[in-house]
């Protein structure tokens, strides 16, 4: 019986959502969670629920589902990123990337992670981890700019440096990580 029969009237049956997208909403947090070289393409397959074909299809090889991952991941995080507006862009921006940190299931930077297992700067999977960090950059610059700050570089380099370190300690120590004075860090560089 299809969905659709078995649906109330007047309810739609719930539109699967397209291959591509559920390859990497499966990949993605097997990706972050357990690193790219542990996680296989058969079990990305498998809990997708597609078929060899089909991930191929959209993903030639698993490099370019890992940089496909890495954009996805920056897609997100401008998704639920403060806007460029109000009085403190580049303080307020620090703060919601501060609380995401302190989230139970973070496990860190994700494009941290991929620049980290795929050392060689060649290499696709860094080569996108690292443009996402330039971007990242420049946005910090254009909220240090819209902040009023002096220098928006420097103001722009300090805060990455400072939120580069957060990532980092919770990769290391989870929960655990010591980020009681990460907030009272961020007040001193953009202050």
């Amino acid at each position: 019986m299809s969905s659709e029969l078995s649906s109330t009237p007047g309810e739609k049956a719930e539109k699967p959502r397209p291959a591509r997208e559920r390859i990497l909403d499966v990949a993605g947090p097997l990706f972050w969670a357990e690193g790219y070289r542990a996680i296989g393409v058969d079990r990305v397959i498998a809990e997708s629920g597609v078929a060899k074909a089909t991930f191929y299809k959209h993903f030639p090889s698993k490099d370019d589902l890992m940089v496909a991952w890495v954009e996805a991941a920056e897609a997100m995080a401008e998704a639920s990123a403060p806007p460029v507006r109000g009085a403190a862009p580049l303080t307020d921006y620090a703060r919601a990337m501060i609380r995401i940190a302190r989230g139970p299931v973070c496990h860190g930077c994700t494009w941290q992670g991929s620049a980290a297992e795929f050392r060689d700067p060649a290499h696709p999977v860094h080569k996108a981890a690292a443009a996402v960090k330039r971007r990242r950059l420049v946005d910090l610059q254009a909220r240090a700019e819209a902040q009023g700050l002096a220098d928006p570089q420097a103001a722009a380099e300090r805060v990455f440096l400072l939120l580069e370190g957060v990532w980092a300690a919770v990769r290391m120590f989870g929960p655990e990580a010591p980020l009681a004075e990460a907030e009272a860090a961020v007040d001193l560089l953009t202050g």
